[in-house]
């Protein structure tokens, strides 16, 4: 088994995009009729993937462990992870007569994509799919969206809970990330502030987008705020954000990161130094902090696993032992990287010039309005002291 730093687990599918022609009227699911369409862009989607192959090209060694089944799809993602690195897909789980997840991304010109998703195996994945030898030599484990993974939010999220004890046990930092789940899904149903007390004690890192989890948590608000074709992002303010990072550090995370789109990156931690990773080189640096950071301007082409390239930033920076301040801009600049190209990663560069590029004098969208009490202390001037009289810190 080959060495690896961090542990990327969790969803994983083939995505298929065909070009589609704008014509009006033209009804994309008429029964008995043959349309025309373009070329598919086949690639590889979800946590597994995007997270992992960012990381190994910030330069960090990862270890997937996806679950594909024993048909032509599983065999397709297996071909592209061996094609990026030949040791990357050693740690895939193929379950033997299951079907591979895969999504079909409808995508007509001028209007908005809808998504044919089949889930696969990603339902059937259990605790029982990590076992400790997997974990050997790692130091952090993340997995990602488990709304979209049916065992993992079944029981009140038993399996998830199970999965993150032991791999706390193992010693590893663990990290987290969710999904915005189908409303009128099973997912959607599911009792999340639940689940997230159960599992939170055993969760280090927290990486949800904003979305997702006020959706999770505060149902009626997130309802009022989006009511009407609202814009959510265009609502975020200090006190919506430390309400929500409030509920998810008393639950038990002790490093909060909540993506806010095109508004940035928020980071909150826990004021109890005991119960930060001990892999931090300095706790106290980590102790106790609140920070925004706004998205470095960049020409967006897409955005295509922009939150899952955030998190690759994060975490890469975070195996580093850098500061919070180095570490949110890391996952920002990432995450800008991302939006360059059109596709999930290829917009990754490594470390060295992603650190290159940060430290020129990269400038980034001003502030948004409702942080009008925040202290602003540049991109590259680190943040001084904690919090203190109810101020931020902006990065």
């Amino acid at each position: 088994m080959h060495k690896a730093e961090i542990v990327v687990a969790g969803h994983v599918c083939l995505d298929f995009i065909p070009q589609l022609e704008s014509k009006p009227g033209v009804d994309l699911i008429e029964p008995g009729k043959l349309l025309r369409v373009g070329a598919a862009q086949i690639s590889t989607g979800g946590t597994v993937s995007n997270v992992g192959i960012a990381l190994r090209k910030l330069g960090i060694s990862v270890r997937l462990m996806g679950k594909v089944g024993d048909d032509l799809f599983g065999q397709a993602i297996i071909e592209r992870f061996r094609q990026i690195a030949p040791e990357l897909p050693e740690r895939m789980l193929r379950a033997e007569g299951q079907t591979t997840s895969y999504t079909v991304v409808v995508n007509p010109p001028g209007r908005d994509r809808s998504f044919w998703h089949h889930p696969g195996t990603n339902d059937t994945y259990t605790a029982s799919d990590v076992q400790t030898t997997d974990l050997i030599g790692a130091r952090l484990f993340h997995f990602g969206y488990p709304p979209l993974m049916e065992r993992m939010y079944a029981d009140e999220g038993r399996e998830l809970v199970e999965l993150f004890r032991m791999v706390k046990a193992a010693g590893l930092v663990t990290s987290l990330d969710m999904a915005y789940p189908d409303p009128d899904s099973p997912a959607g149903q599911a009792d999340w502030p639940k689940i997230l007390a159960n599992v939170l004690p055993y969760v280090d890192i927290f990486l949800p987008s904003l979305d997702e989890i006020l959706f999770m948590i505060d149902r009626p608000k997130f309802i009022a705020l989006t009511q009407d074709g609202s814009d959510l992002e265009k609502q975020i303010d200090e006190s919506l954000l430390r309400q929500i990072s409030d509920s998810l550090i008393g639950w038990g995370a002790a490093i909060v990161g909540l993506k806010l789109g095109s508004r940035g990156f928020y980071l909150r931690t826990t004021a109890e130094k005991s119960r930060l990773p001990a892999i931090l080189g300095d706790a106290d640096t980590w102790t106790d902090r609140e920070m925004i950071s706004p998205c470095f301007k960049v020409n967006v082409r897409g955005t295509t696993g922009s939150g899952d390239c955030t998190i690759a930033g994060f975490l890469a920076a975070f195996v580093k032992m850098k500061n919070p301040e180095d570490t949110v801009n890391a996952a920002v600049g990432t995450g800008a990287c991302n939006v360059e190209a059109l596709d999930a990663t290829s917009g990754i560069p490594d470390w060295e010039t992603l650190q290159g590029r940060i430290k020129s004098g990269w400038s980034k969208h001003p502030l948004s309005s409702g942080f009008t009490d925040w202290r602003w202390n540049g991109k590259d001037q680190l943040a001084r002291g904690h919090r203190d009289r109810g101020s931020m810190s902006a990065v």
